[in-house]
């Protein structure tokens, strides 16, 4: 396994892209004015398919439904990208870091081009076909970090690291006031069983995650008004968003597995003092 230091100087590497997701550029705060604008101009039947994701986000977080991802599948993409056999998800308590975020990255480079070719074939139609690409880009995203959460060793099928996939969602889409408050729950989540519990209650009024995911299709829905013009755009959104969603999630999940494998590291050294 890794010595400790390799775990500090990869811990150190994460918690200095934490820092600098915290920072919003200028041109940031200037394209979140016209979100607000746009809603009112948004024909009915695209609110009416974003507020059916607000059901369905409540469902995922309840059962999982739909979105669980299939667990063998991606034992078999770990084996693929890695040559490390997996039977079941506590095998990945003996899988080195750096073969985790390998595989992390390769499937990251997969998801792209999945949502890159779902953007573009929705911007054929343009504001008509986002109602399509609206679920389609959820459910991808959420396969997406449920994958990254199964390579690192966590069940998406426990309800509790559901609600850890989601704040994750919620992280890549959030300012950086928001990204700031979600690292430190998320922190909690690991550390503190109460504080777990309170983010828990807290994420049931889950509408909060579906406002920021949600704000992110303010410029698909200006550019995506004009068909055919929207393939490149859609292209290009869904692209940066599932880049921008995979990176958070393999650097918070690659975080919350070093930190444990050094408090475990600790411990042990602990008992033989």
């Amino acid at each position: 396994m890794e010595t400790k230091e390799y775990l500090l100087r990869e811990l150190n590497e994460i918690e200095k892209w934490e820092k600098d997701q915290k920072g919003l550029w200028f041109w940031e705060r200037i394209t979140r004015l016209p979100f607000k604008l746009l809603d009112k101009v948004t024909p009915k039947f695209i609110q009416t398919k974003i507020g059916t994701l607000l059901d369905e986000i409540g469902g995922y977080i309840q059962n999982g439904g739909q979105y669980l991802s299939n667990e063998k599948s991606v034992f078999q993409f770990f084996e693929k990208k890695t040559g490390r056999t997996i039977q079941e998800l506590s095998d990945f308590q003996e899988v080195p870091i750096g073969e985790m975020k390998k595989a992390s990255l390769a499937l990251t480079e997969k998801r792209k081009s999945a949502a890159t070719l779902q953007g573009a074939s929705t911007g054929i139609g343009g504001i008509f076909t986002l109602a399509i690409d609206i679920p389609a880009i959820l459910a991808i995203s959420l396969k997406t970090l449920q994958e990254i959460a199964i390579i690192h060793g966590y069940d998406p099928k426990d309800k509790q690291e559901r609600v850890y996939i989601l704040k994750c969602l919620q992280f890549s889409t959030s300012d950086y006031v928001g990204k700031e408050a979600i690292l430190n729950e998320l922190a909690g989540i690991n550390h503190n069983e109460q504080k777990s519990k309170e983010v828990i209650s807290q994420i049931q009024g889950w509408r909060e995650v579906t406002l920021t995911f949600t704000e992110s299709f303010g410029w698909k829905k200006l550019f995506q008004m004009v068909p055919i013009a929207g393939i490149l755009f859609g292209a290009f959104a869904n692209r940066s968003m599932i880049n921008d969603l995979a990176e958070s999630g393999t650097m918070l999940y690659q975080k919350r597995r070093i930190v444990e494998r050094l408090e475990t590291e600790q411990t042990k050294q602990n008992k033989l003092i």
